[in-house]
């Protein structure tokens, strides 16, 4: 699996290419800011982009969204419950970021679903509290878990549709149960390292003792 992460806008996003460079097809997830850049890098290492995967709604993660789908035609995945949040945050938000508005969603996508590109799978995994459709995706080793859960942190719960006890269930009952070796790629680069690992936030995040 090819895997590429980097920061980008003005929030430290974390966007991530994951691809099959067996067959060339990848996806992008949370792709903010800095689509070209993005783009390229893919192009590079001979990827295609076939989708774009927000992690859930909320606008400091879609605001790449418009012109990556412009420049790539890829199809724009999200969680059902989180559907209305993409289709429906306003105009102004997007343009505080400088962005165009994301296009409406091409996939709706449920627990359980898997993501396909090439040989690769990413297992959706609804984790909500941190917004109704919040979203981690997992493949053998590795676990993308958006605004859910940072290194040594957790996402605030406090915008609507959030939730403490709904985000420590998401957490402690569906990420919590994954091997420990298994290693975080969080939303946005908050901690003292770039990614985790769940044996690690076990230990050692100070929200969830």
């Amino acid at each position: 699996m090819y895997l590429h992460q980097v920061e980008v806008g003005h929030m430290a996003v974390f966007a991530y290419i994951v691809g099959d460079p067996e067959t060339g097809e990848g996806l992008v997830i949370d792709p903010a800011a800095n689509v070209d850049g993005i783009i390229a890098k893919a192009k590079e290492n001979d990827i295609r982009i076939k989708y774009i995967v927000n992690t859930h709604g909320h606008v400091d993660h879609m605001t790449g969204n418009a012109e990556m789908k412009t420049k790539t035609d890829a199809q724009i995945i999200v969680h059902r419950d989180d559907a209305e949040l993409v289709m429906f945050t306003p105009l102004p938000l997007f343009r505080m970021h400088g962005a165009e508005k994301s296009p409406y969603p091409d996939i709706i996508v449920n627990d359980g679903d898997d993501i396909k590109v090439g040989n690769i799978s990413l297992k959706v995994i609804h984790t909500p509290g941190h917004t109704l459709g919040g979203i981690s995706l997992h493949s053998p080793g590795y676990v993308f878990t958006g605004d859910t859960l940072f290194v040594e942190a957790v996402g605030r719960t406090d915008f609507p549709g959030g939730s403490w006890p709904v985000l420590r269930h998401s957490i402690m009952e569906k990420l919590f149960t994954l091997p420990d070796d298994t290693k975080v790629m969080p939303g946005h680069n908050y901690g003292r390292m770039p990614s985790s690992t769940i044996g690690h936030e076990k230990a050692h995040n100070p929200y969830l003792r």
